[in-house]
């Protein structure tokens, strides 16, 4: 890893260990981008380190505490002084049916989905507004939703609604933030091959053939950071699979 250099973009990556957190780090190191990895276990994001072009720094912790969600900011700016792009891609899902959702696991459900994201949204809005006020950039926010929030398909009773909070926590991202130039994207992909799909639907019943790769949905995260859908900053980035 290189030294410090404050002129270098930084990014936080949620969920970065695997999946689509992992291929959106490597893209944005590909682009120049300092990350700062967060994830639960520090092995995976490690070796996900190791596949970047620039500096990184990783950051385990559970994002189902908001204090250390928010947590996470602080870490960004005290090992790289700026925060540029909040890339909340972490989620948890459980299938079952409505009767099988414990208070405990509901809970749960909307702690990683939505609270963690709104968290470390409101803890980096002053830093944004500073950025932009000083003319050294504007924040972006990228939310990783579901398909399940505009198809709400049996099984995704606290996911698909705290994924819908997360929609919303955008569309109030951007309204607001429009006044100190920050973007918000909400993208909102069908089945995703990924370790947390594949724990929850076996390749018999969902064959690889019809679910969209974590470095497609990195692709959109990435075209959201470079300016090619500030149409759609508030809105919803659907991405639906075969």
């Amino acid at each position: 890893m290189e030294p410090n250099d404050p002129g270098v973009n930084v990014a936080i990556v949620t969920g970065a260990g695997s999946g689509i957190g992992r291929a959106t780090a490597i893209a944005l190191s590909d682009l120049g981008y300092r990350l700062l990895l967060v994830g639960r276990r520090r092995e995976p994001l490690r070796e996900v380190g190791s596949l970047l072009r620039g500096e990184w720094a990783i950051h385990a912790c559970d994002l189902a505490d908001s204090i250390a969600a928010a947590g996470c900011v602080d870490e960004a700016l005290r090992r790289f002084g700026r925060l540029d792009v909040l890339v909340n891609n972490a989620g948890f899902a459980a299938s079952l049916t409505i009767d099988q959702h414990t208070p405990e696991l509901i809970e749960h459900t909307f702690r990683v989905n939505s609270m963690a994201p709104a968290a470390m949204i409101a803890r980096a809005w002053s830093h944004f507004a500073e950025l932009f006020r000083s003319g050294r950039g504007s924040g972006i926010v990228v939310n990783v939703s579901s398909f399940a929030t505009i198809d709400p398909f049996p099984g995704f009773f606290a996911y698909a609604a705290a994924k819908s909070a997360l929609n919303m926590l955008t569309q109030i991202a951007a309204s607001n933030g429009e006044a100190i130039g920050v973007r918000a994207f909400c993208i909102a992909p069908g089945a995703v091959e990924t370790p947390m799909l594949r724990a929850l639907v076996d390749t018999d019943t969902l064959p690889t053939s019809a679910t969209l790769s974590p470095e497609s949905i990195a692709r959109t995260i990435v075209e959201c950071v470079l300016g090619r859908h500030d149409a759609m900053s508030g809105g919803l980035i659907p991405l639906p699979s075969g």
